[in-house]
């Protein structure tokens, strides 16, 4: 009985001699340095038996794929976007660059491996039966390039270089900013990068070195993980102060929720004495919902480091504080062993201690 080493690959069970098996090229012999210091692991056993995929249309992409001088680790992380985005147009945001340029990686690679590897459709791309098949090999390429460069990474205890920060636009812009600036201002040597989005980035995939987020639940976060643990991050209910006046004055002036259209209203938000009134008014990000309930137009849930901080808010009466979760400092692997990851997590994490009343929602007296 035959087994197999991959999906379209046969290869004789082990113990057995066969011409192919002495004459092919070892599992050892595959593992190739490519750009950038991808590892291309080719899980076929020996060439010979990769010739039997050519009634699926993939011995050339077996073939390319095996020989890593035809395959540039560029085209392939272009591949990878198009593939888990499901379009040229999220691939090309996710990777900074138009959509010309992802079409004609995608080209490039496809023209290499002489396969089609997407269809598109009127929903977006999907990959073909050769794109599915190449899709693992770039995962095993992406994995062993992320690998090499964490390892190397850990080597470097030079207070200099790269060092990437990923964490929510709140905490960036109305709590942290002003320390990472004091932390830039002592290691010039080293250039930061703050990703502050909608979407975290990875560290597992080394989008990131070091990432700063709110946990409810330590156990969701992969194992993998290193982390510093921070205070806990409570939450409430804000309005602006002028409006609660006119609404203790008897203004008829609706009082609207504000909220983040993808969040809505959270279940643990309650109205206090202030009843609301008409439909809610939906923004997309944190920046316009400070600045809708600052103009007064209603009420709606802040970080109470963002609520208490702003003297232009206050908390709806009636309301209480609700945990959030707790603020982790977080890295991966070998990356937290470099000096300049050290630096920065230390240095952060005394801050945050610092600011764990304004987190608690205790800096400042009620109105």
């Amino acid at each position: 009985m035959r087994k197999r080493a991959h999906r379209w690959c046969e290869i004789e069970p082990a113990g057995r001699s066969t011409p192919a098996a002495t004459s092919g090229v070892r599992r050892s012999e595959l593992g190739r340095t490519c750009r950038h210091g991808a590892v291309i692991a080719a899980r076929a056993t020996h060439i010979r038996d990769a010739a039997r995929c050519v009634g699926h249309g993939l011995w050339k992409a077996h073939r390319a794929v095996r020989d890593c001088t035809m395959i540039d680790w560029d085209d392939v992380r272009y591949f990878l976007a198009v593939a888990r985005g499901g379009s040229v147009r999220a691939a090309a945001e996710r990777l900074g660059v138009n959509h010309a340029t992802v079409l004609r990686r995608i080209a490039q690679l496809e023209e290499r491996l002489g396969v089609h590897m997407f269809e598109k459709l009127p929903s977006g791309y999907r990959l073909t039966a050769a794109g599915e098949e190449v899709l693992e090999f770039a995962d095993q390429m992406e994995t062993s390039s992320h690998l090499l460069e964490t390892r190397v990474f850990g080597r470097d205890q030079s207070v200099r270089g790269l060092l990437r920060v990923t964490l929510a636009p709140p905490l960036a812009t109305h709590l942290l900013m002003p320390d990472f600036a004091d932390f830039a201002r002592l290691h010039p040597d080293i250039e930061m990068e703050i990703l502050s989005f909608g979407e975290l980035a990875n560290l597992t995939n080394r989008e990131a070195d070091v990432a700063i987020r709110v946990v409810y639940d330590r156990k969701t976060l992969p194992l993998n993980l290193h982390g510093l643990k921070g205070p806990e991050l409570f939450g409430a209910v804000y309005m602006s102060r002028d409006r609660l006046a006119a609404w203790r004055a008897g203004a008829p002036d609706p009082v609207r929720w504000i909220v983040i259209s993808m969040h809505g209203i959270p279940d643990w938000a309650s109205e206090g004495e202030v009843r609301t009134t008409g439909g809610p008014f939906r923004v997309t990000d944190a920046g316009a919902q400070i600045a809708a309930v600052r103009q007064g137009l209603g009420i709606t849930t802040l970080p109470c480091f963002v609520g208490d901080a702003d003297p232009l808010l206050v908390r709806v009466p009636g309301t209480d504080l609700h945990m959030y979760g707790t603020v982790w400092l977080l890295t991966q692997g070998e990356t937290r062993k470099t000096k300049r990851v050290r630096l920065f997590t230390e240095f952060v994490s005394r801050r945050l201690t610092a600011y764990a009343p304004l987190l608690a929602g205790l800096s400042v007296s009620r109105a």
